[in-house]
């Protein structure tokens, strides 16, 4: 858990581009820290699941105030019950730590 705690608290750096994206070692490391995300071509995922509409636009809504805070966007797919996030740094192709910082910030509110 304290590991999960680390990338939570650490803030994202901008990318521009210019920098490789991570190797998928590095990526599945970064992942083993996360709970119940999924490496899906080169991007990391996670579908979480609510009782009602009203509980998942409140989940995206602070979805998008943590990306605001971050400046690193999902791409977001929404449905009733449920919320699939999907991280990945466009400007390198790939996967920065900033996607898994994202996405631990995202399991901490969820923990709430």
């Amino acid at each position: 858990m304290e590991e999960r705690c680390d990338l939570s608290t650490r803030h994202c750096v901008p990318c521009e581009g210019g920098v490789p994206a991570l190797s998928v070692e590095a990526a599945q490391q970064l992942a083993g820290k996360l709970d119940g995300w999924v490496l899906v071509d080169a991007k990391i995922e996670k579908t979480f699941r609510f009782r009602n509409h009203h509980e998942t636009m409140a989940f995206v809504n602070a979805v998008a105030w943590i990306s605001h805070r971050e400046d690193h966007h999902p791409e977001l797919t929404v449905g009733y019950a449920d919320c699939r996030v999907r991280y990945w740094t466009h400007a390198i192709g790939g996967l920065s730590e900033n996607d898994f910082i994202c996405a631990a910030k995202i399991d901490r509110l969820f923990s709430l």
